[in-house]
């Protein structure tokens, strides 16, 4: 993988061709950021940069025999390691898996990897084992290139087996760089971090975001939407790519349209209706169902100089409805809609699940509540 192939995060990348190209390369460093942002891309890019024969001064030149194989994430010099399940698990064990994950998605989250080697339940760890094999294969001479480059995929589930690596992140053997990337910073020893560069990941801005999604044949407008919902995510905006064939924005407002008028047939038909959809389109509608109103409060607290996220159809319905909605509704419905995401989380019966959030709505939404909204009344099953 090279620069040129991640999207966003032109500051970053400056900052580690910097690293690799003026004499200045640490031989740790820690890239941490949320979520979607790139981090792990930019790691197995700046991988590929430091093993690549010919680099330029922009990126590695993608044609050497050592890009081609740090391509396919097969060079001899590029290790990886990653959570694993098993008690005496190792990285090399889930090799195959890696590499698979890792070229169809460079933006793929922990839940995603877990699930893709069938963890199910299970929890992912780094093991004692893993950390021994570490040690082993860095103290090896290097097969072809002049480093060695280890790319440690989030160190926050090493927990206290860290230490045993701590000698060898403070003194690697000659030519030997570490990439640890993480999303949580305070999952991981001080000791570990203290023996790092850190370099800061943000978020991706929402015009890379929508860049990136029409490069994958997105029409701009659908991009532009898509982008805004992701929040920064790359990860989360393919999700929403995928499941773009169904019109959340035009589901939500019936959903809202049918609360407010309360008639119980068109509540139980709408219900009825989305409960054929899948568990994931019913998580993304719920996602889009907060990011509205999200954008409502703020442009109901901020006016309209607020920066909406909201476009088209969508931004006059928010209009209309911020001079009649109250932030105190705004919250309650906040919290159905979080309720009914965690509802479908633990496969509670959609039909029952979504009307009885309708009803709930339309006592919101009337000002009927003889109470604070306190939760669903559904039981998980």
């Amino acid at each position: 993988m090279q620069f040129q192939d991640i999207i966003g995060q032109s500051s970053v990348k400056q900052r580690l061709r910097r690293m690799a190209s003026g004499g200045r390369m640490p031989h740790a460093m820690l890239l941490l950021g949320p979520s979607g942002s790139g981090k792990l891309a930019l790691a197995v890019a700046m991988a590929q940069y430091v093993l690549c024969q010919n680099p330029t001064e922009e990126d590695a030149c993608g044609q050497c025999s050592s890009c081609l194989k740090a391509k396919k994430l097969v060079h001899p010099d590029l290790h990886f390691s990653y959570p694993t399940v098993g008690t005496n698990a190792t990285s090399e064990n889930f090799l195959a898996q890696w590499r698979e994950a890792l070229l169809a998605n460079p933006y793929l989250s922990a839940n995603d990897w877990l699930q893709h080697i069938g963890a199910e339940n299970r929890q992912g760890n780094i093991t004692k084992e893993e950390c021994v094999s570490i040690i082993r294969k860095l103290n090896l001479k290097t097969f072809e290139s002049t480093h060695k480059v280890l790319v440690m995929w989030l160190p926050e589930y090493l927990g206290k087996e860290g230490n045993r690596l701590l000698k060898l992140i403070e003194e690697p053997p000659e030519n030997t760089l570490f990439i640890l990337v993480a999303e949580n910073q305070e999952l991981i020893l001080n000791t570990i971090l203290s023996r790092c560069q850190l370099v800061n990941v943000r978020a991706l801005e929402d015009e890379d975001v929508q860049q990136g999604l029409r490069h994958k044949g997105l029409p701009e407008q659908e991009a532009q939407s898509i982008a805004y919902m992701a929040n920064g995510d790359y990860r989360e905006a393919l999700l929403l790519a995928e499941n773009r064939e169904n019109d959340n924005a035009k589901r939500f407002l019936q959903w809202m349209r049918n609360g407010y008028q309360g008639k119980p047939i068109n509540m139980v038909r709408w219900s009825e209706d989305f409960a054929k959809q899948g568990r994931e389109s019913q998580k993304h509608f719920l996602k889009y169902a907060l990011h509205f109103l999200r954008e409502l409060t703020l442009l109901k607290t901020v006016g309209p100089d607020a920066r909406i996220r909201l476009q088209g159809n969508e931004l006059e319905s928010a209009k209309k409805m911020a001079g009649v909605f109250e932030i105190e509704q705004a919250e309650q419905l906040s919290r159905l809609f979080s309720d009914c995401a965690f509802a479908v989380e633990r496969n509670a019966n959609p039909k029952v699940l979504f009307l009885d959030a309708s009803i709930k709505m339309h006592y919101i939404l009337k000002n009927k509540l003889p109470k604070p909204y306190e939760g669903l009344s559904v039981e998980l099953i």
